[in-house]
């Protein structure tokens, strides 16, 4: 055994209901919950490293907390008085200030702005803004998400997941999906290109040209990418692109095929082709769950570096542009590295649960 021994920590039942409360409260700051979360996890008998992988902190800090509660119990959660003038806000405002932000909205407006709040809270905006910076509140944002209600939710990731982490033997992995509507978009007028301390400049307005889509294949073992384009979205030119997949893949090898739920993959034309080819095997990804396809990924990387400030005077040129950027991806082809565990994942969705159905709003 190396190091020194640590003093064994064990919490009361009102010491623990406390920091529970601290993990699930809203208004809790951030750092003041992370310290709950890792005593908790200390007191269960994990260890600094693990408490620490699972927080994403250091060891050090973790050993310092854990410390520092044995000593102190709960108070010894609570940062330290900092030197300096005396504070001129206390507690109790600042703390009124959180609970408005965060359980009220203001007359007239769907969420406080840092003057809004200085005139209810008697209190200067530069004032406000330091307290939201230092409990992290951003009431100006706002982000989305949807769960998956996929009765087969766990089996499907489980099952994806797998391939992902441990694909089978004499078998290719592809992660397929359309990008559709890729619109050929050309500006109304000529670019002022980059100088030096001047962005590059283009017309808010722009020209349409026609739209195509994507169809890719992404080979999640080497990160290249087989793809077709069609000016048409149906089964039939999906059908196509299983054939040209086929045509890409030894015949000795099977065919593992990652895709999402939409319509013109589970035609009667597409389900009688896959069982006329049996060494395709299909998995879907659960509904609401297209991060789980690491095309999507992919499609990403496309539209932020080739489409979204290209230019393109007609279809044919966008198309071109999409053949060489896969040409270029396949020249020198980077898979995604896939690092989560299904465990981890389900875990993940059951913190944010919990985190929902504690929620007032």
């Amino acid at each position: 055994m190396r190091g020194r021994p640590k003093t064994e920590l064990v919490l009361s039942e009102a010491e623990r209901e406390q920091l529970t409360a601290m993990t699930l409260r809203r208004k809790t700051a951030q750092a003041l919950a992370m310290r709950a979360r890792i005593v908790l996890a200390c007191a269960d008998g994990a260890d600094n490293k693990f408490v620490a992988s699972r927080q994403r902190v250091t060891p050090q800090t973790v050993s310092k907390w854990r410390a520092r509660f044995v000593e102190h119990r709960l108070d010894g959660l609570l940062d330290a008085p900092r030197p300096g003038a005396p504070r001129t806000i206390d507690d109790t405002r600042v703390d009124d200030v959180i609970a408005k932000t965060l359980e009220s909205v203001p007359d007239g407006a769907t969420h406080w702005s840092t003057r809004t709040m200085a005139r209810e809270a008697g209190l200067s905006q530069t004032a406000v803004s330091r307290i939201w910076r230092a409990f992290g509140l951003q009431p100006h944002r706002q982000e989305t998400f949807k769960l998956s209600s996929d009765p087969l939710f766990v089996e499907k990731v489980r099952d994806i997941v797998g391939l992902y982490l441990d694909p089978p033997l004499m078998a290719m992995v592809f992660c397929v999906d359309e990008k559709s509507q890729i619109q050929a978009l050309d500006r109304t007028q000529p670019l002022l290109p980059l100088a030096p301390g001047i962005p590059e400049r283009r017309t808010h307005d722009y020209e349409r040209h026609g739209t195509t889509t994507l169809f890719a294949a992404l080979d999640i073992a080497t990160g290249t990418v087989i793809g077709d384009l069609h000016r048409r979205h149906r089964s039939s030119e999906f059908l196509q692109f299983l054939r040209t997949i086929e045509a890409n893949v030894p015949a000795m090898l099977d065919i593992h095929l990652v895709m999402d739920n939409y319509g013109t993959h589970k035609t009667p034309s597409i389900k009688n082709w896959l069982a006329r080819h049996p060494r395709f095997h299909v998995h879907f990804t659960p509904t609401s769950a297209s991060w789980l396809n690491q095309v999507e990924r992919w499609f990403a990387t496309l539209t932020q570096k080739y489409i979204r400030r290209g230019t393109h005077r007609s279809t044919r040129q966008l198309e071109q542009a999409i053949r060489h950027y896969i040409k270029v991806n396949n020249q020198d082809p980077k898979p995604f590295v896939w690092s989560k565990t299904a465990d981890d994942i389900l875990a993940s969705i059951e913190r944010f649960c919990l985190r929902t159905s504690n929620s007032r709003h």
